[in-house]
């Protein structure tokens, strides 16, 4: 683990292999992938539907594990980690965006977002401070006391793009986080999780259809055959 001490890649997954069994049949999904991400870049993955985009999403954060091979955050391997481990590394290193917003129906907008810092420890006063700060990067000052059912979508989801990063991790995975918005708050969603995770500096993995989506990322990948490989531009 030492050979990533004082390095500025961030993610380093090492011949990453995943497989499904269909009945009598093996699906190869990721075939011996190899990749290096460094700290503070936005990384946009794409590719056909169905082939491990979101299994490798969830590999990285912990959600999925690899039939072979090894991921690296910062020192830590996590694919070498007990389930307590990685419950932890999930709560305190990782902030998660779905394409459905699971926010808590019976909690305001703040709420949702401050919920997670205070579970973790994070002193209530803290914790709604931090959740204030980021409904500020996603402009949702004027609806902090409004709950989901009194929300649009693409409110919600920017709620999600806040919540995601109340923990200051040091990564955000987000997997299809505009999938079920028009093109209007598409844009706009896309646009504000871009900026908060550069104005906190985090390292941003948005798995996506969206073309318009992955364009915004410092990096495209094209997840195709098993492989991964940069889109040419």
């Amino acid at each position: 683990m030492n050979n990533l001490q004082n390095s500025s890649i961030l993610i380093k997954i090492d011949n990453i292999v995943k497989n499904y069994i269909s009945g009598t049949e093996t699906l190869h999904i990721l075939k011996g992938i190899n990749y290096r991400i460094e700290k503070g870049k936005s990384v946009a993955i794409s590719g056909q539907s169905g082939c491990g985009k979101s299994t490798l999403l969830n590999i990285i954060g912990g959600l999925d594990y690899a039939n072979e091979g090894s991921v690296f955050i910062g020192d830590d391997e996590i694919t070498a980690l007990s389930e307590k481990e990685i419950s932890l590394y999930r709560s305190k290193r990782v902030g998660f965006i779905f394409q459905f917003h699971y926010l808590l129906k019976d909690f305001t907008a703040l709420e949702n977002i401050m919920l997670p810092a205070y579970i973790a420890g994070l002193k209530k006063k803290e914790a709604i401070e931090r959740a204030k700060s980021l409904l500020a990067d996603v402009k949702m000052e004027d609806r902090k006391n409004h709950y989901p059912a009194q929300l649009s979508g693409g409110e919600r989801q920017r709620v999600a793009v806040a919540r995601s990063m109340v923990n200051n991790p040091a990564l955000i995975l987000a997997d299809e986080p505009t999938g079920n918005l028009d093109q209007q708050n598409s844009e706009i969603v896309a646009q504000l999780l871009y900026e908060s995770a550069k104005k906190r500096d985090k390292t941003l993995i948005v798995v996506t259809h969206d073309k318009k989506v992955a364009e915004r990322a410092s990096i495209q990948l094209i997840l195709e055959n098993g492989q991964l490989r940069e889109e040419n531009n």
